[in-house]
Parts: C-alpha cells; sequence; structure tokens
C-alpha cells in the first residue's frame, strides 16, 4: 500500500448538531457543500476546490453514539489557507474566538479554533502574509 494524501474526516452528530456544522464550515471557514455519494444516511460533503475534506453525517438514533464525546487522541484538523489578514476579520465578524500563533523558525502563521461540536480548528498561512 501506499499512501497518497488526505481525503476527509467524517464527523457523525445529531441533525441540529450537523446543521450548525455545515453552517460553521461553509460560512465561516469558506468550504462548499458539493457531490454526495447516495448513501442511506443524511448529511453533506464539504469540499475546498475539488477535494471534499469532511463529510458530515447525521448520526441515527439507533446509534450507541449518537452524543459527541471525545474518542482516542484527536486534537484538530488543520487546513491550509491564504488571507491571513481577511480571515481574521472574518472571524471577528462572526463572533468565533480564535488564539493565534507564528511558528518559530518557518514564520507560518496560524489561527487556533474551535467548531460547534468543539473540535478544534488549525488554520495555516504562509510566512510571507502580513499580520
Amino acid at each position: 500500500m501506499a499512501v497518497l494524501g488526505f481525503h476527509h474526516i467524517n464527523l457523525r452528530a445529531p441533525r441540529e448538531l450537523i446543521e450548525r456544522l455545515r453552517g460553521f464550515y461553509v460560512e465561516v471557514i469558506g468550504l462548499q457543500v458539493g457531490e454526495r455519494a447516495p448513501l442511506s444516511s443524511a448529511g453533506y460533503w464539504l469540499y475546498a476546490g475539488d477535494q471534499e475534506l469532511i463529510h458530515l453525517s447525521v448520526a441515527r438514533d439507533s446509534e450507541p453514539h449518537r452524543v459527541p464525546s471525545p474518542t482516542g487522541t484527536y486534537d484538530h484538523l488543520a487546513l491550509s489557507c491564504r488571507g491571513l489578514a481577511d480571515t481574521r476579520a472574518h472571524l471577528q465578524r462572526h463572533g468565533v474566538a480564535f488564539t493565534a500563533r507564528q511558528v518559530a523558525g518557518t514564520g507560518q502563521h496560524q489561527l487556533f479554533l474551535k467548531d460547534p461540536a468543539g473540535n478544534g480548528v488549525e488554520l495555516n498561512f504562509p510566512a510571507d502574509e502580513i499580520v
């Protein structure tokens, strides 16, 4: 087997939370709802350009993991981005709290925030972007 790269992450939750997550990842983060396979469960596939990144799956009432809970060692999803200054202003307009840091050695800028389910999101920007 040869791993070629990252494909997607799946978030499964009750419908109300899935709708909040869809709104967050589309309106705040800037992903687009795209084509989804004809699955038996409800949900969305969210894309950055042609690449699907996040699958949002509505949990069935019979599923034992209906209530989101921390599992394993998952900490956050990291996305490569451009437009640092605009993103900071956009997050502030949406009332999304974030922390910022610059990586020593590389100069890369990072913004850290939480989605509506409490999952960590890291937005990475090139070092040449002006704070």
